[in-house]
Order: C-alpha cells, then sequence, then structure tokens
C-alpha cells in the first residue's frame, strides 16, 4: 500500500478543482477518484491532472448514466485513463423495500458489470450505510445484491459498514475477493465533529485502521481512497488522514 488516492466529492466544497489538485500533489497525493461534477469537461480535468502529476484511476458514475449512457460512462472513463468505474449509491427514493427488489438491482450490476469489463474495466458496487440495515424479513441488502450480481467488484466504504451497524471484518473475511478499491475514512467519537457530520480525519477517530489494514492485505485490494463526507478543512483533512496511513 504506497499509492493512494483521494475522493474529490471530498473537496467538492473548496473550489476551484485546480487548486485542489495542487492541495493534493502538495500533500503527497498521486492519485484521485472521480465523481460526477469533475466530469463536465473530461479533457479539461485530464489536463489539470496531468499538470500537478495525479492520476484517476478510478470513477463513481450514477446508475442512470451506467445503464442510460455507455457510450457517455466510456468516453470520460478513456478520456480521464480510468481502470476501475464503480456505482457509488442509489438515492432513498429508488431504494427498493424488498428482498426481491435488492435482488433485481443486483442482477442491473450484473449486467452493467457485464458491459463494462468487456471494455476492459474492472466494475463493482460502493456502498453506504442503508444496504446492512435488515429488511423485514431479515435480509441483508447488500448479501442480496452480492448473490444477485456474482461477478462484480466491491469498493468498500469501512466506515458506512459501521454506521450500518455491521461488522467490517466479517465482511472483509465473506466478501474480501470481491474488494478492489477502499474508502479510507474515520468515524468521530460520539457527539463529536457535529460540524462535520460526525466524520473524523483518518486516525483521529474511532475507526481501527491499523486492523482493518491488515485484514486487507488478504484482499485484491488496489486503491485505498481518502474521503470524507463533509470536512470542515479538506487540507487538514487530506494532509493528516494520508500521514496516518502511511505510519502503518
Amino acid at each position: 500500500m504506497t499509492d493512494f488516492s483521494y475522493q474529490l466529492y471530498s473537496s467538492r466544497n473548496f473550489p476551484p478543482l485546480d487548486q485542489t489538485l495542487e492541495m493534493l500533489q502538495r500533500n503527497g497525493y498521486v492519485q484521485v477518484e472521480g465523481y460526477g461534477a469533475v466530469y463536465g469537461d473530461a479533457a479539461a480535468t485530464k489536463a489539470a491532472l496531468d499538470a500537478h502529476n495525479l492520476t484517476m484511476p478510478s470513477g463513481h458514475f450514477s446508475i442512470d448514466l451506467l445503464e442510460q449512457e455507455e457510450q457517455k460512462v466510456l468516453d470520460i472513463a478513456g478520456t480521464l485513463g480510468m481502470k476501475a468505474i464503480y456505482c457509488p449509491h442509489l438515492a432513498v427514493d429508488l431504494r427498493p423495500a424488498d428482498a426481491a427488489g435488492w435482488s433485481a438491482f443486483g442482477e442491473r450490476l450484473e449486467a452493467a458489470h457485464a458491459t463494462y469489463s468487456k471494455a476492459g474495466y474492472v466494475f463493482g458496487w460502493h456502498n453506504h450505510d442503508f444496504e446492512f440495515k435488515a429488511l423485514a424479513d431479515g435480509s441483508i441488502p447488500q448479501k442480496l445484491i452480492f448473490d444477485a450480481a456474482p461477478s462484480i467488484s466491491w469498493e468498500a466504504d469501512i466506515a458506512w459498514i459501521i454506521r450500518g451497524g455491521a461488522d467490517p471484518f466479517q465482511w472483509i473475511e465473506d466478501h474480501g475477493s470481491r474488494i478492489t478499491a477502499v474508502h479510507v475514512k474515520d468515524i468521530a467519537a460520539q457527539g463529536q465533529n457535529t460540524n462535520e457530520d460526525g466524520w473524523a480525519d483518518v486516525g483521529y477517530g474511532t475507526v481501527d485502521w491499523k486492523a482493518l489494514t491488515s485484514a486487507l492485505k488478504d484482499t485484491p485490494v488496489k486503491y485505498f481512497i481518502m474521503e470524507h463526507d463533509n470536512p470542515s478543512d479538506d487540507e487538514r483533512f487530506a494532509r493528516r488522514s494520508i500521514a496516518t496511513v502511511k505510519a502503518f
């Protein structure tokens, strides 16, 4: 684990992008992960990445874009030099209410995998917390997704697994063979960092990243991506987080 990435969503409230890229280069990052807002002019984003010696090996694309505008996704990913494409979220009003619905969603991800893997990309799902909350029948949406989508990779967002009430070590043990990327973020102690939605800089919260890093060594994970959903100071987050993981 040497090349650390940074989810650019973490700096969405600190424009412009070029300033963010300069900050990341200065703090020792060599990779970033893209999301929708940086794809508007992919060629300009690529030029900015090149200017700061950064690459974008992975990116997030919405399920709508993935299913309805395949060529657009492929053009963006190709322009930016991506190797891995992840579906990052499912809006509240689109989330299934029962096991059959989640299985059907898994089948949609499996179909997307067929499209993007054929084009040479790793394709997977990035979790939040809602996939780990049991349905009325006791089934777990994330398990239903995996069962219905045997081929997809997993970008494991560890902190969201914990917030969903699940044990990340058990999920790594059971499904680690799928993990190609990990979101590295931390959860503040109860009642702290309320202005940052209860998140923390990596190493300054309650998540045992040293033990998790050790557990992840037996998986095919390639990308370790720093993320904070709402930092009050993105450079503080970027600087302190990379220092923490580099010390492991």
